[in-house]
């Protein structure tokens, strides 16, 4: 595979020295846009414009933080939003560019009774993670009373992606190990969701190929190369995504966030094949119009693995190595106590995407390991 080299700078100068940009609204992380040498960088490419910088302070997509921003906004009136961050700044930028205040948004949003209304300035998304690949996709996540929900629409995709590989490399090495696992299980899931296709499929591997091969070397010895490798297949498993959805990993790791405060990436991992497993043993229950034991043959072939348990094997072995923390306990949940808590505030809508139906007592015996295959 040959490496890939690329840096949308020059592209980011050019766009911030049009004229039609007078007023520039910037979505940004507290410390991530300082650390990462994003503060820096706008402060060398914008010269004469208004801006306005809002630094989100959330771990995760806050209704209340959104608030601020839209109202924000309103009253700045900005012709260009920059979203500069993670998965969580694009996402609120992507909304609040999108959607009008009103004293009801929290209702319309948990109701999906909101309004999506076209915006005259543009919206630019610049990852400084590579995980979420929110910039090409049409949802953003939103946490209402620590409840997630999403708002889906075409319109909610940013106008413009830039991808700059030095912005990632300065991360902690936590952030890199949840935000690049999240992108793996992002295309993994994406092959065996219902709603995917053969687009799909061709993003999903060839996102695979690259971050599989890069991402321990991406957490241990971060370099451009590796960086602008795990920016791009991050990029790519949100293609994959945004057409195919996630699943069942994706739908319980929520609630370890908005609960337990674990990152997005690292609660996805905490359930990832023990979710598998169960898709794999059950395939003949499978719903989707296609073959899933071929779908978990380009899986295997992918990560070198002889069958499931193989497979299984691979991840947690890839988890160990990244030093995502597995063990309930020491995470400081009582999974047994807690289990009803967890799956009560499960994402239903990524459920329907997996192929093989689930109920809440399937959520309950697959996390506590009751199962036996």
């Amino acid at each position: 595979m040959n490496n890939l080299n690329f840096d949308s700078e020059k592209e980011l100068k050019l766009i911030l020295n049009e004229k039609s940009f007078k007023k520039i609204f910037i979505v940004c992380g507290k410390k991530s846009f300082k650390n990462s040498g994003a503060k820096k960088l706008i402060n060398k490419l914008i010269k004469s414009q208004e801006v306005f910088i809002f630094q989100k302070i959330k771990p995760y997509p806050d209704f209340m933080e959104l608030e601020k921003i839209i109202k924000l906004i309103n009253k700045f009136k900005p012709d260009l939003i920059i979203a500069i961050g993670g998965g969580s700044a694009i996402d609120y930028a992507k909304i609040a560019n999108v959607i009008q205040y009103s004293k009801d948004l929290g209702n319309q949003i948990i109701n999906s009774t909101f309004k999506i209304q076209k915006s005259n300035r543009k919206l630019i998304a610049i990852p400084t993670t590579a995980g979420s690949g929110a910039e090409v996709t049409s949802n953003a996540v939103i946490y209402v009373k620590k409840e997630k929900y999403s708002v889906e629409h075409s319109l909610i995709k940013p106008d413009i992606h830039l991808l700059l590989p030095k912005l990632i490399v300065s991360g902690s090495k936590s952030l890199k190990s949840s935000s690049g696992f999240d992108a793996i299980a992002q295309s993994l899931e994406s092959l065996i969701s219902k709603k995917s296709n053969a687009k799909s499929v061709e993003f999903a591997k060839k996102s695979l190929k690259i971050c599989l091969n890069n991402y321990l070397k991406f957490l241990n010895n971060p370099n451009e190369i590796n960086s602008s490798n795990m920016l791009y297949g991050a990029n790519l498993a949100g293609r994959a995504i945004n057409i195919s959805k996630t699943t069942v990993p994706h739908a319980v790791s929520y609630p370890f966030t908005s609960n337990y405060g674990i990152s997005h990436g690292h609660a996805v991992s905490l359930t990832f094949e023990k979710f598998f497993k169960f898709n794999y043993f059950n395939k003949h229950k499978s719903s989707a119009n296609f073959d899933l034991q071929k779908r978990f043959d380009i899986i295997f072939d992918l990560t070198k693995s002889k069958n499931i348990n193989s497979f299984c094997d691979y991840i947690i072995r890839l988890k160990r190595k990244a030093k995502l923390e597995n063990n309930f306990n020491k995470l400081g949940i009582n999974i047994n106590k807690e289990i009803n808590k967890i799956t009560s505030n499960v994402n239903t809508q990524r459920l329907k995407n997996n192929p093989i139906e689930l109920n809440k007592k399937d959520l309950n015996n697959i996390i506590l390991e009751k199962l036996l295959f």
